[in-house]
């Protein structure tokens, strides 16, 4: 299942991050998914088993869906077609295989929690950080 190896890297890496910064657990990872991606309900459930035992257990995975747009040649615009796999603009008819966005996978943010003890204090922006997974 490749959204099972998806959360597993992602899982791997924000704990990482928090490791690297002594805190002892994750508030919340913000991501952007594109909606052609089509996997955010699985994501969702993936991180959750695969986080246990981890930094990131009882994180918060919010995640904003980033709708598909295309670039229409004729009407030297980006627009939304009329569906999720129609790549013809919706105005004049014509082909737009341009996709502008909805593929997206983009790690935006890592909230973290308390620090552990004797470490150095943090700031708020300390406590996030922002990633391009791919575009």
């Amino acid at each position: 299942m490749h959204e099972l190896a998806l959360a597993r890297s992602l899982v791997e890496m924000v704990d990482e991050y928090a490791s690297e910064h002594n805190a002892i657990y994750v508030k919340r990872v913000n991501l952007r998914l594109g909606v052609m991606s089509a996997m955010t309900r699985a994501l969702a459930f993936c991180f959750e088993s695969v986080s246990r035992g981890t930094a990131c257990e009882s994180a918060e995975l919010s995640i904003e869906e980033i709708p598909l747009t295309v670039f229409c040649s004729c009407c030297d615009e980006v627009k939304q077609p009329s569906g999720r796999y129609s790549f013809r603009c919706s105005e004049c008819g014509m082909p737009t295989p341009n996709i502008v966005t909805g593929r997206e996978m983009q790690l935006v943010s890592i909230e973290l929690g308390d620090e552990i003890a004797n470490s150095r204090q943090s700031t708020p922006s300390d406590d996030k950080i922002g990633f391009l997974a791919s575009g």
